[in-house]
């Protein structure tokens, strides 16, 4: 698999399955958020999720996939910092604010950032119709973002801090989207840099949840919880594993700016099954997104 992949880079073929993985991830990405925005904390959520990875990434990693190239450990290494970083400001993010105005913030300013990137470290340059759907694109979800912060009940008293947040974890999508793409581009086989990715990366956030957790005074069962960090593993797999090799396939900025279709998702998921509000103005808002993400890829 890993031959027909690498034989579709920079081919016709090659930038629409990027295109399809990009949105598997967008769908994948929003089902993520909730899963760690639910009825857990979302640190124990995030502890449990990369704990299950890790494990079950394990064993491809030490006897399935080739063997990492050494110039490939110190990129392993900046990976796992810039995902701590991120996955800190994530989970503080969701701890002061509502799922539906954290998570529009995040997704709209990752982008914006990631095509920045693109250009200076791969040299992708956008088209003037491609910069008219980033801006239609972004405009759908700061609006959206904008309109949760003036009607959303919910965590008002501590929204402002969760935007703050919220716009620091942006910059870290924009960051490891950016440097994982590199990564992965570096590698002969890409499943060697997923499989040891998750594997590195799993090792360090169970320990922060372990203390949170013996530190709690009603701690939950660890049942539903185990189990929820099982399935958020699988969803993380093909979540990233997606949106990584959509990178390798084609460019990083386009499928940056498509994975962020994801707002539309979360907002879905927001109403459909956390039981948050979906009006009218919203629906008009993730069109545009939508929309935005459509002129993207055509105008290219």
């Amino acid at each position: 698999m890993s031959a027909w992949l690498i034989s579709l880079e920079g081919t016709e073929a090659g930038g629409t399955l990027a295109t399809a993985l990009a949105l598997l991830a967008a769908f994948l990405h929003a089902v993520f958020g909730a899963l760690q925005k639910g009825r857990h904390d979302p640190w124990l959520s995030r502890g449990a999720i990369d704990a299950s990875y890790a494990i079950i990434a394990m064993p491809f990693a030490l006897f399935v996939v080739p063997w990492p190239e050494p110039h490939m450990w110190p990129i392993f290494a900046g990976a796992v910092v810039i995902h701590v970083g991120y996955k800190v400001m994530q989970a503080n993010a969701y701890t002061f604010g509502a799922y539906t105005v954290v998570y529009p913030v995040v997704r709209g300013t990752g982008p914006l950032f990631a095509v920045i990137g693109a250009y200076l470290i791969f040299g992708e340059v956008f088209t003037g119709m491609q910069w008219l759907g980033v801006a239609v694109l972004l405009t759908g979800i700061f609006g959206l973002a904008v309109y949760n912060l003036i009607f959303l009940e919910t965590a008002r008293d501590t929204l402002p801090l969760a935007l703050g947040l919220a716009v620091l974890t942006g910059g870290f999508v924009a960051l490891y989207t950016t440097y994982d793409a590199y990564g992965i581009r570096a590698t002969a086989d890409p499943f060697t840099f997923l499989a040891w990715f998750f594997f590195l990366d799993g090792l360090t956030m169970p320990w922060v949840a372990a203390w949170r957790y013996r530190r709690m005074d009603d701690p939950p069962a660890l049942g539903p919880l185990a189990a929820r960090g099982v399935t958020g593993a699988f969803v993380a797999f093909f979540s990233f594993g997606s949106i990584m090799l959509a990178t390798r396939l084609d460019k990083v900025g386009e499928a940056a700016v498509l994975r962020e279709t994801s707002t539309v998702f979360a907002a879905l998921i927001g109403w459909l099954i956390l039981g948050e509000k979906v009006g009218p103005r919203r629906l008009i808002l993730m069109a545009l997104i939508a929309v935005g993400a459509v002129i993207v890829e055509r105008g290219g």
